[in-house]
């Protein structure tokens, strides 16, 4: 299509636009004109019946407009349907389903109505409607008639009473009567019509209202008469009060009472006495008069709407018909009109969201319209837009947090310390092999169990849970710590591992925003065996020094006072002499030796670590042993694979001469002895192996966990310092050293040590 053509269409449809909104707005004004001027002609009866006929002209012309623009709008959307234009169908549907929500739901209204509004006003005319006010009248008059009976047998009965009381003390005598029949108003009046005497109202009044020579008469005869006053001058209002419907001059509603006049005979009086007559006022209880003229009222207007029964038919079901046609036309139009507007929008909507459904985010079309639909086409496209970016953005964040994830499982993976995460029932939830490492423990396997079930730590599992236990009770206390820290000591629990006590320093948290609990501990039993190691080499340093310049002069006047008193005693003495100063030079001799080991223990030269080879090292070493003892002999497994270490020769000589030392001397007495040696190089760590094992009867238990202490030992002779230099010189080659017995199930078969060394690169 053209430049042109689409300008023209585009023009053609800004004015359908304007035509059918200005039409439409005038029809819908004009109805509810309509509809505004039938609902005051329907409050007003007489208004609507004057009105009537031209209303309903008029609202048949506004009807016969809405039909005829209905059936245009009707044309135009079929010819469009035809043409196949794109939007037609749901145009169709929606203009379909507006027309029907107006008109179906309308009749159906209209029906119930109809039937409604006939049945109703039928219903207000039914023999048992005035029955019921009739009864109601008659209730109301039979009440006020038992009051009105009640009040002048009172009242005959106070006239009795006070038939004998002297004018001067009557008063006195209307009070206890006004209290005692409740009354409002008490006159005692001469039988000329003056006041002898009153209480109550009118003693305030200076002309009291004088009843009628007509009703003194009347009393006279009749002996008492009663009189319903004010019920005719008081009508109801709106709000259910009581006004006068006859103006007073005071302006207040006449109050509706029952007044008793009763004569007063005296005994003492003449035939020719004048006689009293007593007058009592008593109120009608005001709910009482209201009821009863609600009543009298209805029952008055029931008899007028009845006379006019068939207009009220007419005028109601007229008013109906009439809003039904408008409301229906006028639904319809609105249908067409708004169905057209609805069509763009919710079309370019649901292209976006099939879009969208299939994964395409680009950025929608939107329209510029200011009404909601527009609003709603462009908030769907800054919607899209933002899904667009918050997808970009997710998968940043997603890569970014694989890539956290990954270098944290790196970071705890490669970390030295131990790292176990527990929820509040001491189960673990997660640990990295730095916690398996120290803790020898397959800590993977026991995931989601309790730390007490793996074997080997009950006792570490009940120490940690009682430091989680106090650290929550003292963090809810004010300043509070945030973690705590205790050192630990344990048996390794790894089945087959060597039964070692290790050292530990843990630390423990609370992880924030959740339930679990973080444990960090790290193995510090080289850190500790260091400090005892150096601990004991400033002893035997201090021994060494404070004992070796005493030895010297000890021997040497030992050896003077031998030469001084040789020749001059006897035999006896000279032998006991002798002996004794051979005691003395011997014991100076070995403690000489004994303070020589001491400083060399406490003088160990720094390692100057070069390339070695360990087995070359190791066969130069069993050179010395080939005849010292054969009765334990030494047999030998190198790894001919082994590289070279990092090592210092001389150092190392000394390590293999110490273990395979402790290793002859723990089988003396043993027919079946035999020392090992062995190497091996493991190419996962890089590392080489020096182990030395025997057939002895193993290290006892005490000895296990202090093996590399100095001065700690099994051999009635030895110093203790032989392991603590293995593990002096291992420590200065960077090297760890484990001892364990050997067994075979639970018989022990022999001890083992071993070292392991880092390969030359």
């Amino acid at each position: 299509m053209s430049l042109k053509g689409n300008v023209a269409s585009l023009k053609s449809s800004l004015t359908f636009r304007w035509t059918v909104g200005v039409g439409a707005g005038a029809m819908l004004a004009l109805g509810l004109v309509l509809m505004f001027l039938l609902t005051q002609a329907t409050g007003n009866r007489e208004l609507y019946e004057r009105n009537y006929a031209r209303l309903l002209v008029l609202n048949i012309v506004v009807a016969g407009l809405l039909l005829l623009v209905i059936g245009w709008i009707a044309l135009r959307l079929l010819v469009r349907l035809r043409q196949g234009r794109f939007g037609s169908r749901l145009l169709v549907k929606l203009a379909a389903i507006f027309a029907l929500v107006g008109l179906m739901p309308g009749l159906m209204i209209y029906v119930v109505s109809y039937q409604f509004v006939s049945r109703s006003i039928e219903s207000w005319f039914d023999v048992k409607v005035e029955g019921a006010l009739d009864a109601g009248l008659n209730l109301g008059r039979a009440t006020l008639d038992a009051m009105a009976l009640d009040l002048a047998n009172k009242t005959r009965q106070a006239a009795t009473q006070i038939s004998e009381t002297p004018d001067a003390m009557a008063g006195l005598e209307l009070e206890r009567l006004r209290d005692q029949l409740s009354a409002r108003d008490i006159v005692l009046w001469s039988a000329s019509g003056q006041v002898i005497a009153s209480v109550g109202d009118s003693r305030f009044s200076i002309n009291p209202e004088r009843p009628a020579s007509q009703q003194f008469r009347s009393a006279r005869s009749q002996r008492v008469i009663t009189q319903i006053e004010g019920l005719e001058e008081l009508v109801l209002t709106g709000t259910g009060e009581l006004a006068s419907a006859v103006p007073t001059a005071s302006g207040a509603p006449v109050p509706a009472r029952i007044r008793a006049l009763a004569v007063v005979n005296n005994p003492n009086v003449g035939l020719l006495g004048e006689a009293r007559f007593l007058q009592v006022t008593q109120g009608l209880p005001a709910t009482l008069v209201a009821n009863a003229i609600a009543v009298q009222e209805a029952n008055r207007e029931y008899q007028e709407r009845a006379l006019a029964r068939g207009g009220l038919r007419k005028m109601y079901i007229g008013t109906l018909t009439l809003s039904l046609f408008l409301a229906v036309f006028g639904a319809v139009l609105l249908a067409v009109v708004l169905g057209n507007q609805l069509a763009k929008p919710l079309l370019l909507l649901a292209e976006g969201v099939r879009q969208v459904a299939l994964g395409d985010l680009t950025p929608k079309a939107a329209l510029q319209g200011k009404d909601e639909l527009g609003g709603l086409t462009r908030s769907f496209a800054d919607m899209t837009q933002q899904l667009a970016d918050a997808r970009f953005a997710v998968q940043q964040s997603m890569s970014q947090v694989d890539a956290a994830r990954a270098n944290l499982q790196t970071i705890l993976d490669n970390l030295t310390a131990g790292v176990i995460v527990l929820d509040v029932a001491g189960r673990i939830q997660s640990s990295n092999p730095g916690a398996t490492r120290i803790l020898r423990a397959p800590l993977a396997a026991f995931h989601g169990k309790s730390l007490a079930e793996v074997p080997g730590l009950e006792m570490f599992a009940k120490d940690v849970k009682a430091q989680f236990l106090d650290f929550i009770s003292d963090s809810h206390a004010p300043h509070g710590l945030e973690q705590w820290q205790q050192s630990f000591e344990l048996n390794a629990a790894m089945p087959g591992s060597p039964d070692n006590a290790i050292t530990l320093i843990a630390r423990g948290a609370k992880m924030p925003g959740t339930e679990e609990f973080l444990l960090v501990f790290d193995d510090v039993s080289e850190m500790v065996s260091a400090q005892r190691a150096q601990a004991w080499g400033e002893v035997a340093r201090r021994l060494a020094h404070e004992i070796k310049n005493p030895l010297t002069p000890i021997q040497l006047s030992a050896e003077r006072l031998e030469m001084k008193l040789t020749g001059k005693l006897g035999d006896p003495e000279q032998a006991l002499l002798t002996k004794s100063v051979k005691t003395i030079v011997d014991q100076v001799d070995a403690m000489k030796r004994l303070v020589n080991e001491f400083r060399d223990y406490a003088r160990l030269p720094a390692a100057e670590l070069k390339p070695v080879d360990l087995n070359a090292l190791i066969n130069d070493v069993l050179q010395l042993y080939a005849s010292d003892n054969p009765a334990v002999p030494i047999q030998t497994e190198l790894d001919p694979d082994a590289p070279e270490i990092h090592g210092d020769a001389q150092q190392l000589r000394q390590v293999i001469h110490n273990l395979l030392q402790n290793a002859q001397d723990a089988q003396e007495g043993n027919t079946d002895a035999q020392v090992t040696i062995k190497t091996e190089y493991v190419k996962s760590s890089g590392r080489v192996r020096l182990i030395v094992r025997d057939n002895g009867s193993g290290f006892p238990a005490h000895i296990l966990k202090r093996a590399f202490e100095p001065y700690v030992t099994t051999k009635v002779k030895g110093t203790g310092l032989g392991l603590a230099v293995v593990k002096k010189i291992a420590d200065e080659h960077a090297a760890r050293v484990d001892i364990s017995n050997r067994m075979a199930g639970e018989v022990v078969q022999g001890a083992q040590v071993s070292l392991s060394f880092a390969v030359v690169a």
